[in-house]
């Protein structure tokens, strides 16, 4: 299983089941799981409650793509891989009672290309069902993952470079949250929860625990303390929260104590320094106010005027330098200065913390 296997199954499985994962738990009876695909009958009129989900990528280098569409139907994993490559192209599908269609498809624009996959639940129901009725007929935890033949790459739906941010900003997703699933970008994974670029699963980790991607460590916990009565209901629960429970049952203390966090320490990496020419400083180089010309690295004494807070006043007499010069949308001159004799002047300089002062506040030295 590779490492998108691993992770979309773990989403799969994400809010299938709640803690403390007994049937008769009452948020249990109606879970709310993520990528719900609701029926349109019971969908219609309801700005959160979606029939489709859509998911739109840019990609370069090719033109051959296969989605699979992933999701839940009745307590089991259901998944149908469709593939593309230009006009779009509608699958049906059937899982269980639950019927729709996906469609895929991809449109050339030279360079770039961008692929639509939309899954739409065509499940009929009659008016004014109840949401447990809905849920029955409906996919959930409904993941896609579109992947491109090589040498094909997509760009990042999260954060496109420049040469694709045009085509990006063009795409529309609905009902789920693509991101890069891979190293080599040639996947896109559409989730139902927002995750960065390149997701990946914490090596701690043992497996899914269901729980709405709540904190694994306190979870593992809770499940060990589940009372004889609960355990023995979890009997009849249905088998992938039976082999949960059973595994977080096997946990030993140190792949408890593993859970509680990982530091990484490491020295960063030292930023290259750009040319002087480069280097960009805002502000102005220099304005003029009355007779007074101000410029920036100039040395003033600072004079704080009588509408000043208490602790400028503590600055009265001293020596600063201005570091930048900003001009307001009211033609407001503002001289950002730090104190010369502060021993933390060089510290505010790299930082950016300057002490704001007016030009009548200030006297050239």
């Amino acid at each position: 299983m590779t490492a998108l296997d691993e992770l979309v199954d773990t989403l799969l499985w994400e809010g299938h089941q709640l803690y403390p994962y007994t049937p008769s738990a009452t948020k249990n009876l109606t879970p709310t799981p993520f990528g719900i695909v609701y029926p349109p009958a019971y969908a219609a009129g309801d700005p959160h409650r979606f029939a489709r989900c859509k998911l739109q990528a840019v990609v370069t280098g090719t033109r051959d793509v296969r989605a699979t569409v992933h999701c839940l139907v009745g307590g089991e994993a259901r998944q149908l891989e469709v593939a593309g490559g230009g006009a779009p192209v509608v699958t049906a599908f059937t899982f269980g009672g639950v019927a729709g269609e996906v469609e895929v498809g991809v449109e050339d624009f030279g360079a770039l290309a961008r692929v639509t996959v939309e899954v739409r639940n065509r499940t009929p129901l009659a008016q004014g069902a109840e949401r447990w009725e809905a849920l029955e007929a409906s996919l959930l935890s409904t993941l896609l993952v579109v992947r491109c033949a090589a040498p094909g790459r997509f760009f990042s739906p999260v954060a496109p470079p420049g040469e694709a941010a045009a085509a990006v900003m063009t795409c529309a997703h609905v009902n789920t949250h693509p991101v890069l699933a891979t190293p080599e970008d040639d996947a896109i994974l559409g989730a139902a929860i927002f995750l960065p670029d390149h997701p990946e699963l914490a090596p701690e980790s043992h497996g899914s625990l269901f729980d709405g991607t709540e904190i694994e460590e306190a979870l593992l916990l809770h499940v060990l303390a589940l009372s004889d009565a609960e355990r023995a209901e979890l009997e009849t629960a249905d088998p992938a929260v039976r082999a949960m429970v059973a595994r977080a049952a096997a946990a030993t203390p140190t792949d408890i104590m593993a859970l509680h966090g990982r530091v990484t320490v490491r020295d960063p990496a030292p930023a290259p320094a750009a040319p002087p020419a480069e280097r960009e400083v805002r502000g102005e180089e220099q304005v003029t106010v009355g007779a007074a010309t101000f410029r920036r690295g100039a040395r003033v004494v600072l004079r704080p005027g009588p509408g000043r807070a208490a602790t400028d006043h503590l600055l009265q007499g001293r020596t600063a330098t201005i570091e930048r010069i900003y001009i307001d949308y009211d033609d407001g001159v503002h001289l950002c200065v730090t104190v010369d004799d502060d021993p933390g002047q060089e510290l505010m300089r790299d930082i950016g913390r300057y002490l704001y002062f007016k030009p009548d506040e200030v006297e050239a030295t």
